[in-house]
């Protein structure tokens, strides 16, 4: 039987069902205990990464179904993955470097035309909203400020879509996820400077799209 998808209901573990010795636990301890066959901590592990992975991978796909999809699989491969796990690295990474690479097969199979800058599908407090919500840096470098924010941000969403897989997926970890350039490269076994390489350029595509969309609107309006 099939049990419910990360990002649906309030997660796996209700609290009361949470051994209390492994609530303040590391990530590398819940691992440890995982790897001998704890079924607590195999559950705990779910409980904390459930709802992070669903919501990368809806950023990246934008399919509530096909994301629960792709999340089951990824902790199919987590939970079947732990021994290979390497505790020199952040768990975190490891998990999401999984899921991302989910993500991105599908992507390469099947292009999605748009991706969800406001926030992730799970966010219900406005501090949770804030946190998941794309926001490009470096404004100054942009031809943008005249513009209402609620038409840029369905602009960058367009333009989010018209990335390339591997440069889509490098702008949301590292601006909407906050990972360091060292964390993406872990995460998508790349070379550091391929991944600044892939950020900027994803950068430069989006400010060349949103800058002919402003010249377009000003042709529009002198029309």
């Amino acid at each position: 039987m099939r049990s419910s998808p990360p990002g649906a209901g309030d997660g796996v573990i209700a609290p009361r069902e949470r051994p209390s010795n492994l609530t303040g636990a590391s990530d590398q301890d819940v691992v440890t205990r995982a790897k001998q066959g704890d079924e607590a901590a195999y559950r705990e592990l779910l409980r904390r990464y459930e709802r992070p992975v669903f919501a990368l991978l809806y950023r990246m796909v934008r399919d509530r179904a096909l994301a629960e999809d792709l999340a089951q699989d990824t902790f199919v491969k987590i939970l079947n993955g732990l021994r290979s796990y390497r505790p020199e690295f952040k768990f975190s990474s490891w998990v999401f470097k999984i899921a991302n690479n989910a993500a991105i097969d599908h992507l390469r199979r099947r292009a999605v035309d748009t991706i969800s800058l406001h926030g992730s599908p799970d966010a219900v407090t406005p501090e949770r909203i804030a946190a998941t919500t794309l926001d490009l840096p470096d404004r100054r470098e942009t031809p943008l400020e005249e513009v209402e924010a609620r038409e840029l941000g369905s602009a960058i969403e367009r333009a989010i879509g018209r990335l390339r897989p591997e440069y889509r997926s490098c702008i949301l970890l590292r601006h909407v996820e906050g990972h360091s350039y060292d964390e993406i490269s872990q995460m998508l076994d790349l070379p550091l400077g391929t991944v600044k390489t892939y950020i900027h350029r994803a950068r430069n595509e989006l400010r060349d799209y949103l800058e002919d969309r402003r010249n377009e609107t000003r042709r529009a309006g002198g029309a």
